[in-house]
């Protein structure tokens, strides 16, 4: 979003902050135009989807997005008005804290439905491995600029492997098996932007596909299991998604039964019954595509498929340009 003043290395004029003036022609606008419109249609969305949820509080979800919001919004400003070297200076710092963080979760975080992912500040709940998914992508962009000239080197790609298995091991045992697929997909994306070679990142998807097949088939056959049982119901049902469709199932299943209810224009707010009425689970988290395809079909879930991708775009776009 915010471009380099400068190459990296040269001398700063401040290694604090960027004066405002510099800061708002970086800016990529339409970036931020693009983001705000993605936060809105989400707003408008969870209105719609949690307004039955809470009797008597048609907004209690609302306001309580329009608070994250908030304070998001203040941290991007704040994040903003340092100079992109800044981060990359301090990239240790941030992948400590990271670090020390998710260290936090077994000692002190609470425990739900068997897993035990979330701190609390109060009345105040949070996933550290959320927060530390931004400063892991820091820290790593960080690491590969101060090897700006050895970034097609093995060492490199070892390098950054090391980093993320850290970060990547804290969060499976917690367990999040599918967090820490993100974090495997995020190092995946980094190394592919740095520009490392493909024949290095053919070796790693191969390691990848070998890996899986240990987890899922070879080691659960001599008797070791990894994951859990649910974990690996949940792996099954993605392969074979209507082998259960009574329990290991039932989610997926619903939200097919909810997405195809909606049709062209979607069945409105009060008509949608999967969702008011319970069927689909979790719908204002984990199935809230499949709500929002229920109550505003096809077109609803197109415009939002489309913002998605002007923001990627964008994204994509500040890296051509730098």
């Amino acid at each position: 979003m915010l471009e380099s003043a400068r190459p990296l290395g040269t001398p700063l004029a401040t290694t604090r902050e960027l004066p405002l003036a510099t800061v708002l022609r970086q800016v990529d606008w339409l970036l931020v135009i693009g983001i705000a419109a993605l936060v809105g249609y989400g707003l408008w969305a969870v209105a719609g989807v949690t307004g039955h949820e809470v009797p008597g509080q048609p907004h209690y979800y609302l306001a309580k997005q329009e608070l994250y919001i908030g304070v998001g919004a203040f941290v991007f400003v704040i994040a903003a008005a340092f100079h992109p070297d800044l981060y990359r200076r301090y990239w240790r710092a941030l992948y400590l804290v990271a670090i020390l963080t998710l260290l936090l979760v077994p000692l002190l975080g609470v425990a739900k439905r068997g897993s035990r992912r979330w701190l609390q500040i109060g009345s105040f709940q949070f996933q550290p491995s959320e927060f530390a998914k931004v400063l892991v992508v820091l820290a790593l962009a960080g690491f590969l600029a101060e090897r700006g000239r050895a970034l097609r080197d093995r060492s490199t790609v070892i390098g950054v492997l090391i980093l993320v298995a850290i970060p990547t091991a804290l969060v499976f045992i917690q367990p999040d098996f599918g967090t820490a697929l993100v974090y495997a997909a995020v190092t995946a994306a980094v190394l592919l932007v740095a520009g490392t070679r493909w024949l290095h990142l053919g070796v790693l998807v191969a390691a990848t596909l070998v890996g899986a097949a240990l987890l899922i088939w070879a080691l659960p056959a001599v008797g070791v299991q990894v994951l859990r049982p649910y974990q690996t119901q949940r792996l099954t049902g993605f392969i074979h998604p209507s082998f259960d469709p009574n329990d290991a199932t039932y989610n997926v299943a619903q939200s097919k039964v909810a997405l195809g209810a909606g049709g062209l224009h979607g069945r409105g707010t009060i008509g949608s019954t999967q969702t008011v009425l319970g069927f689909l689970p979790e719908n204002h988290t984990d199935f809230i595509f499949a709500a929002i395809g229920e109550e505003h079909g096809f077109v609803g879930t197109s415009i939002l498929l489309a913002l998605y991708l002007f923001v990627v775009w964008r994204g994509l776009k500040a890296l051509d340009d730098e």
